[in-house]
């Protein structure tokens, strides 16, 4: 299962808005069939192991992180691909939580005399399928925070110049994480002050992460990077209602994909934005700030995980903070999160939080 899991992850950020799935077949100690879950979400996991294990298929073991579906939609289900090859048992990771399949999977496979077990890895198959699960149950994305600052939590000086904190390594980190997301998100401020192409950049040629800015005016400069090559690689743009007409039909001829959001004390709505954005398929949201963007979606209670790279230099109460204005008194108001991972990442720390149960 370890090994499905792995084969998974492969599919991190491209098979949006269906999960990546790993799938690894083993007749007696021999592994003769894995797959995941390809570039767009077809063919699954589990039809790509069949294929490479064919008839050695036949009374084998099929090891999955996540229920074989038991719908029809583009393709036939997993779960009868795994009954005409003659599988012998289904291991499982974790049940589906999507309606059309969550535990009719498993009953299909027992019905037809495969032995079936689950909670293999679940708690690992849970993190992986996080975003899958989120936007099925509650419509919307999971939501990773990134912040790069200075030991004082600054991310740029009073004047602006922010290049470069981190060094190379914690860059490319970043750029390897967002190839794992379906989209990266960033506010107005960022994509005006950094003019940022956010593009995964140093590992080939991958497929590219949505470009997601939300700026309520669609204030953001038409000669920007992001709008001089959206049509070639997507950007959508989240505004209100009362931005203007004109910069609409501007951003829609550039190729750029206009997302209305609700907006609430003259501000995008976090919730609409993120319900938004799981309407449209993403599962997995990597946004990189600025600090007015941060603040809403962390006061919403909408980030899932943070990831810090922090520098070991001082910029001063005078630069500029990560973090925007949270309004908070009192100590136990503010957002807790988990301490998971921390490691060195050339010259800076990396540390990895989940939110605390």
């Amino acid at each position: 299962m370890a090994h499905a899991l792995s084969l998974g992850r492969r599919g991190m950020g491209r098979t949006w808005p269906n999960p990546a799935v790993g799938c690894v077949i083993v007749q007696g100690d021999v592994i003769v069939g894995r797959g995941w879950t390809q570039a767009g979400g077809r063919p699954h996991a589990e039809t790509e192991a069949l294929a490479m294990a064919g008839d050695r298929a036949r009374g084998a073991t099929a090891y999955v992180t996540l229920e074989p579906c038991a719908h029809h939609g583009r393709t036939p289900p997993c779960a009868q691909a795994l009954i005409d090859a003659g599988v012998a048992r289904v291991v499982a990771a974790v049940q589906d939580s999507d309606p059309r399949v969550s535990g009719q999977g498993f009953a299909m496979l027992r019905d037809a005399g495969i032995e079936v077990t689950t909670g293999v890895l679940s708690e690992e198959a849970a993190r992986d399928h996080a975003g899958f699960f989120l936007r099925t149950e509650q419509g919307r994305p999971w939501v990773t925070l990134k912040l790069a600052t200075s030991f004082d939590g600054r991310i740029a000086t009073a004047a602006g110049h922010s290049k470069w904190i981190t060094g190379p390594e914690a860059r490319r980190e970043v750029h390897a994480m967002r190839l794992r997301h379906d989209a990266v998100l960033v506010g107005a401020g960022t994509a005006r002050a950094d003019d940022p192409s956010l593009t995964v950049r140093d590992f080939g040629n991958v497929q590219q992460p949505v470009r997601v800015v939300a700026s309520r005016l669609l204030d953001v400069p038409l000669m920007s990077q992001l709008a001089q090559t959206a049509k070639d690689v997507p950007v959508w743009i989240c505004h209100g209602h009362d931005a203007a007409p004109a910069l609409r039909e501007a951003w829609d001829s550039v190729g750029a994909a206009l997302v209305p959001i609700e907006t609430e004390a003259g501000q995008l709505d976090p919730v609409s934005l993120l319900q938004r954005l799981g309407e449209r398929g993403l599962t997995r949201v990597f946004c990189e700030g600025g600090g007015s963007l941060a603040a809403s979606l962390l006061l919403a209670d909408l980030v899932d995980e943070l990831i810090g790279f922090t520098a070991g230099l001082a910029i001063g109460a005078e630069g500029q903070p990560s973090v925007g204005v949270l309004g908070l008194s009192r100590l136990d108001e503010a957002p807790r999160y988990r301490l998971i991972e921390t490691r060195a990442c050339g010259r800076d720390v990396m540390h990895r939080w989940v939110r605390s149960a």
